[in-house]
C-alpha cells in the first residue's frame, strides 16, 4: 500500500495546539478533513489545511493515486527546538518564556 505526506518544519506553534486539531482529522477522507479544518477556528488549521492539500498533490501527481480514494492515514506533531527568551520581572529577576516549534507531517494513503 503507497502512500505520500508532506512534512512543515519548524512551525511556530506548540505541538499540543496542534494535536488538538489533527485529532479532528486522523482517519478522515481528504474532502471532509479539508471541510472540518476550514470550518475549525484554531491557529493550526490553515498549516494544516496546507498540509492535507500537499499531501493529496504528492499522492496524485507523484504516486499516481487516484484523488477520490485518498484518506488521512497519519498525522503527527512532534516538538522542534525551542527558542528560549526571558521576560523581565520584579526585583531585577527573569522569568524564562518558551516559543516552541514543531515539526507537523501528513501521511495520506489510498483506500483499497
Amino acid at each position: 500500500m503507497s502512500e505520500a505526506k508532506a512534512t512543515l518544519t519548524y512551525a511556530r506553534i506548540a505541538p499540543r495546539k496542534v494535536n488538538i486539531v489533527a485529532d479532528l482529522i486522523r482517519g478522515k477522507d481528504v474532502e471532509l478533513a479539508m471541510g472540518i479544518l476550514n470550518n475549525t477556528p484554531k491557529k493550526a488549521s490553515p498549516l494544516l489545511a496546507k498540509l492535507v492539500k500537499s499531501a493529496a498533490a504528492n499522492a496524485e501527481n507523484n504516486n499516481g493515486m487516484n484523488a477520490d480514494k485518498l484518506y488521512v492515514s497519519a498525522v503527527y506533531a512532534n516538538p522542534g527546538p525551542i527558542m528560549k527568551r526571558m521576560q523581565p520581572v520584579s526585583k531585577g529577576r527573569g522569568y524564562r518564556i518558551n516559543k516552541r516549534t514543531t515539526h507537523i507531517t501528513v501521511v495520506v494513503s489510498e483506500r483499497a
